[in-house]
C-alpha cells in the first residue's frame, strides 16, 4: 500500500476509535444515571410506611439495576472496540512511517537520476557545441579534406573487448555487432576481427596485421586511461594504458583508421585528441554508460554502417535505438570529427558499382 492509502486507513480507524470512545462515555453516563435512580428508589422504599409503595419502589430499583448493568456491558463492549481500533492505529502509524520513508527515498533516487541525466545531456551538448564551433572555424580557413572513396575491398573492423574482472558483457556486445552486420544489406562488404579478452598485444597485432578502417574498443576507461587485459586466466585488475599510449599504438601503421569508437565510460574526453592525431572521426561516451545501452548503440551503429549509411547517420541511428528502447543513455555517445572532415558525407561501406 502507498503512504496515501495508509493515511486514509489510519484516518478511518481514528474516526472509528473516536466514535467508540464516545459510545463508551454515553453508556457509562447512562449506567451511572440508572444506578443513581436505583439508589433513590431503594431509599424511597425504606422511608415509606406503605407496603405496596415500598414494593413498587423496590421493583423500580431492580429495573434500574438491570438497565445499569446492560449499559455497563455496552460500555465494556465499546471499550473493547476502542482498544482494538487504537491497536490498529498504532500498527498503521508504523506502516505509514515506513511507506513515507520508502517514497521519500524513491523520490530522492528519481531526483538523482534526473539530475544525472540532465548533467549528461549538458556535457554532451557542450562537447557537441565545442566540436561544431571548431568545425565551423576550420571550414572557413580551408576546404574539407577529401576522404578516399570506399574501395571494392571490405571494410575492416577491429573489435577489441576487455573485461579483466568479468563485470562487463563484452562477449554479448561482440555477438550483437556480428549479428547486426550479418543481417545488413551490405554484410559481404564488412570483415570483422573480433578479439575478446584483448591485450595490448592484440591491439598492436590487430593494427599492423589487420590494418583496420575502424578500431572499436569496449571495456573500462576514464578521461585519461583505457584498461586492457593481461595474459592471465584468472580475474585480475587489467593492464592500464594511457590515452596517449593507446593513440600512439593506433596510429603506428601506414594505413591509419578512419574511425575510432571507444564504447567505454567517460571516453568522450579522449576523442578530440584522437581526431587531431589519429583518425578523422572518433566516438566516445560522455559519462558512465550501462552495458545494455552500450551494446544496443554499437549493434545499431554497425547495422547502419553496413546498410551504407554515413558515419553521422549511423551515430544518430545508434542514439535513436536507445531512445526507442526506453534506455537512459541516448545522450552519452558523442561523435567528434577533424576540422576538415564531414561525418555526414563519410560513407564507410559502398559496394562497387554504386554511384558517388
Amino acid at each position: 500500500m502507498s503512504a496515501s492509502q495508509f493515511r486514509s486507513e489510519l484516518e478511518r480507524k481514528r474516526k472509528n476509535r473516536t466514535d467508540a470512545e464516545k459510545r463508551v462515555g454515553e453508556f457509562r453516563t447512562k449506567e451511572s444515571q440508572k444506578r443513581s435512580d436505583s439508589a433513590k428508589a431503594r431509599a424511597a422504599a425504606s422511608k415509606t410506611k406503605s407496603l405496596s409503595t415500598a414494593q413498587g419502589k423496590l421493583k423500580e430499583a431492580e429495573r434500574r439495576d438491570k438497565e445499569a448493568e446492560a449499559a455497563g456491558k455496552e460500555a465494556a463492549r465499546w471499550q473493547v472496540k476502542a482498544t482494538s481500533y487504537m491497536k490498529d492505529e498504532a500498527s498503521l502509524m508504523t506502516k505509514l512511517a515506513k511507506a513515507e520513508r520508502a517514497e521519500a527515498e524513491a523520490a530522492e533516487r528519481k531526483r538523482s537520476r534526473d539530475q544525472q541525466q540532465a548533467d549528461r545531456r549538458s556535457a554532451a551538448d557542450r562537447a557537441a557545441l565545442v566540436s561544431r564551433v571548431a568545425y565551423a572555424e576550420a571550414s572557413v580557413e580551408r576546404a574539407l579534406r577529401t576522404l578516399p572513396a570506399p574501395r571494392a575491398e571490405k571494410l575492416r573492423v577491429l573489435i577489441l573487448g576487455a573485461s579483466s574482472e568479468g563485470d562487463l558483457r563484452v562477449g554479448r556486445e561482440q555477438k550483437r555487432i556480428r549479428t547486426a552486420v550479418e543481417s545488413a544489406l551490405h554484410r559481404d562488404y564488412i570483415e570483422l576481427d573480433v578479439r575478446p579478452a584483448a591485450t595490448t598485444s592484440d591491439l598492436l597485432d590487430g593494427i599492423t596485421k589487420f590494418r583496420p578502417h575502424v578500431v572499436h574498443f569496449s571495456g573500462h576507461s576514464n578521461e585519461q586511461l583505457i584498461v586492457f587485459e593481461k595474459e592471465d586466466d584468472e580475474p585480475h585488475e587489467g593492464a592500464v594504458v594511457t590515452a596517449q599510449a593507446f593513440a600512439a599504438a593506433v596510429r603506428a601503421t601506414d594505413t591509419p583508421p578512419l574511425l575510432v569508437l571507444l564504447n567505454s565510460c567517460h571516453s568522450a574526453a579522449q576523442i578530440d585528441d584522437l581526431v587531431i592525431d589519429v583518425a578523422p572521426f572518433a566516438i566516445g561516451m560522455a559519462d558512465s554508460i550501462d552495458d545494455a545501452d552500450a551494446i544496443s548503440y554499437a549493434a545499431q551503429f554497425y547495422a547502419a554502417v553496413a546498410n551504407g549509411q554515413s558515419i553521422q547517420s549511423a551515430h544518430l541511428s545508434g542514439q535513436a535505438a536507445l531512445q526507442l528502447a526506453g534506455l537512459d543513455g541516448a545522450d552519452l555517445p558523442t561523435l567528434a570529427a577533424a576540422a576538415d572532415a564531414d561525418p555526414g558525407s563519410a560513407i564507410l561501406v559502398k559496394p562497387a558499382g554504386q554511384g558517388s
